[in-house]
């Protein structure tokens, strides 16, 4: 089995505005093309024009419609891939050796030539962020775009992950949770940022800042402005021809 480092140099991870994110799917996509043509084994897909396509994702968005205390329902859009947990048990379970948590960054990787395809890593995972890739037979995850983040070929507006880079609503945001200062440390605690199903206690790096209360609009008939006159009394020509037409 695997072990993890006693601790990291650094915890990077994302910071995922739930109030922000419009379920737009571009980090999905974007995700899909890059994973694709670069990092590791392609992300296949299975008959993809067919009756039943299937496919490798290392990040997905679900959207759940919620019903808060006061107010009408609100529809979440909430973006899921792999946390980069502290403790991963998606580590530990490894027979092999080829998921590992890297100590210099809190990154958790997947080295897919020691992968057997066991999906041992899969079960153990609470958050269901690991998926076996169908044609190649290994273990795919989310990997942070490591191959991006640290390329000084790139422009450094470019070296964060692609789900971040791509985002048109600035949902996203990438960068070192193990320091208090950082901007995502201050965003998270500004916003009051949680962990995802703490409880688990994986203690996830990646952090969500939970949606903005809406403001309560005052309740009205909408048919109102139909049913009241435009003017109480007319005048003008308008009066004097009601009142003419009152005396016949």
């Amino acid at each position: 089995m695997t072990t993890l480092p006693q601790s990291t140099d650094k915890k990077l991870g994302l910071v995922i505005d739930l109030d922000t994110c419009v379920g737009c799917h571009a980090c999905v996509i974007s995700c899909k093309g890059w994973n694709t043509e670069n990092y590791g084994a392609p992300l296949s897909d299975q008959d993809p024009y067919g009756a039943d396509p299937s496919g490798t994702f290392l990040n997905r968005v679900h959207s759940y419609e919620v019903q808060p205390e006061q107010g009408a329902a609100q529809l979440i859009h909430f973006p899921k891939s792999c946390l980069h947990c502290e403790d991963a048990p998606c580590v530990t379970v490894c027979p092999t050796g080829a998921s590992y948590k890297r100590v210099e960054d809190g990154i958790v990787l997947v080295n897919e030539s020691d992968c057997i395809g066991c999906g041992l890593c899969a079960w153990a995972c609470p958050y269901g962020a690991r998926e076996m890739d169908q044609e190649e037979k290994v273990m795919k995850k989310c990997t942070l775009c490591v191959d991006r983040i640290y390329n000084e070929n790139l422009p450094k507006v470019d070296r964060v992950p692609s789900c971040v880079r791509t985002c048109p609503a600035g949902a996203r945001h990438f960068g070192d949770l193990g320091d208090p200062d950082s901007d995502v440390s201050q965003l998270v605690l500004e916003r009051g940022g949680v962990d995802l199903m703490p409880e688990q206690g994986t203690k996830p790096v990646n952090k969500y800042l939970p949606p903005r209360p809406k403001d309560a609009l005052p309740e009205f008939d909408v048919l109102a402005p139909f049913l009241e006159p435009v003017i109480a009394e007319p005048k003008g020509f308008l009066g004097w021809l009601d009142k003419a037409l009152e005396k016949i």
